[in-house]
């Protein structure tokens, strides 16, 4: 059975679909918060022109999902799989933000948990690419798990050339995590 990278998920937190191209405009209402990005190395993310580039990116990618509030059904930010290496069992999971009300409330884990459950169907690795400043989204991966692996220039994957770390959650691992 082949990954599928654009799956529909669902927890008891959040719901997972494929992004659209119809979905700019509701998922750009959140991303136009400067707050979501003052730490991330693309801190103008929040700029329209900026978060286009950003959206055709996440379309063009295939792998790119909306995240919603299961509860109420409100959108409240977006993830990918990106960088699928069938040969070295390893997916890449990031490009993930979510709106401010959702910080802290244990979603960002949950978006986590039900994207690493699906993709270890599939992988051995998860990998994650952090901005080197981001202190938010390192602490996050450590709290799941993640173990810091190294540097990496993200422009390997046609992104600017931004400082990340690399973080990375095996399957063995996170199951006896759970």
């Amino acid at each position: 059975m082949p990954f599928n990278l654009q799956p529909h998920l669902e927890n008891e937190l959040i719901r997972l679909r494929p992004v659209a191209p119809g979905d700019f405009e509701a998922l750009y209402a959140i991303a136009s918060d400067p707050l979501i990005w003052e730490q991330h190395p693309s801190r103008d993310r929040y700029k329209r022109e900026v978060f286009e580039n950003y959206f055709a990116g996440a379309v063009e990618s295939g792998g790119a999902l909306l995240v919603f509030d299961r509860k109420t059904d409100i959108l409240m930010g977006s993830s990918r799989y990106y960088g699928f290496d069938e040969a070295q069992s390893t997916v890449c999971i990031g490009y993930t933000f979510i709106a401010r009300a959702y910080w802290g409330g244990g979603y960002n884990r949950a978006l986590k948990t039900l994207m690493l459950n699906h993709a270890f169907r599939f992988v051995n690795t998860a990998l994650f690419h952090v901005g080197t400043d981001n202190k938010r989204s390192r602490m996050a991966m450590e709290k799941i798990g993640g173990i810091l692996i190294g540097a990496l220039d993200m422009a390997y994957y046609g992104e600017q050339s931004n400082p990340n770390v690399v973080y990375k959650i095996d399957r063995e691992a996170f199951v006896a995590g759970q």
